[in-house]
């Protein structure tokens, strides 16, 4: 298989995460610094709106790798859905498409549901529910959390933090009432 038709394909978990664990140590040794994502909306923030916030108030600049981090990942999505991607419809499992079929999802051309996340659907209250009160209480319980998901299970985890593990299994909790009963419920509105 050449290389291009090799990365072209999902990785296996036995390759993709040892990458990701192998970021805690590798940003430990650089610098000091802690992996996560959700840090990054408040150096935004911080940078952008003026000083009188007391929130807002501290040395954003010193965290300014942070935002690199995040804009790698942006990027990173944008290269593997425009120039890595085959242009193939996403495979889906045959016993899920019976299950989405009950929820009228049947176009799998994207990497993300096209019948759920598009323009015209945000007008929707389905919509609204999906993506602004979801990113609404995703952002607010990565701050209630004091990180999210990816900074209390990789990194929080790896430093055997007690809060990491706690908040970890409250992800894991939520993720599971929220697949099995909360989203099929919205998915019938």
């Amino acid at each position: 298989m050449q290389f291009w038709e090799w990365i072209k394909q999902p990785w296996p978990w036995y390759v993709a995460g040892p990458l990701i664990g192998l970021t805690v140590p590798l940003l430990l040794i650089m610098g000091n610094k802690a992996f996560g994502v959700s840090s990054s909306l408040r150096h935004i923030c911080a940078a952008c709106i003026p000083a009188n916030i007391p929130f807002f108030k501290y040395n954003w600049r010193k965290e300014a790798w942070n935002l690199f981090f995040v804009a790698g990942i942006l990027l990173g999505a944008i290269v593997a859905t425009q120039w890595l991607s085959s242009g193939a419809p996403v495979v889906v499992n045959p016993k899920l498409v019976n299950t989405l079929q009950q929820y009228n999802i049947n176009d799998y051309s994207s990497i993300v549901p096209v019948d759920l996340f598009n323009w015209p659907s945000l007008l929707t209250l389905r919509g609204f529910i999906l993506m602004v009160a979801g990113g609404f209480l995703v952002g607010f319980g990565t701050r209630y959390a004091g990180g999210c998901t990816s900074g209390h299970a990789i990194m929080g985890l790896s430093n055997l933090q007690w809060p990491s593990l706690v908040a970890t299994c409250c992800f894991m909790i939520g993720g599971f009432i929220t697949a099995n009963l909360i989203l099929p419920a919205i998915l019938n509105l």
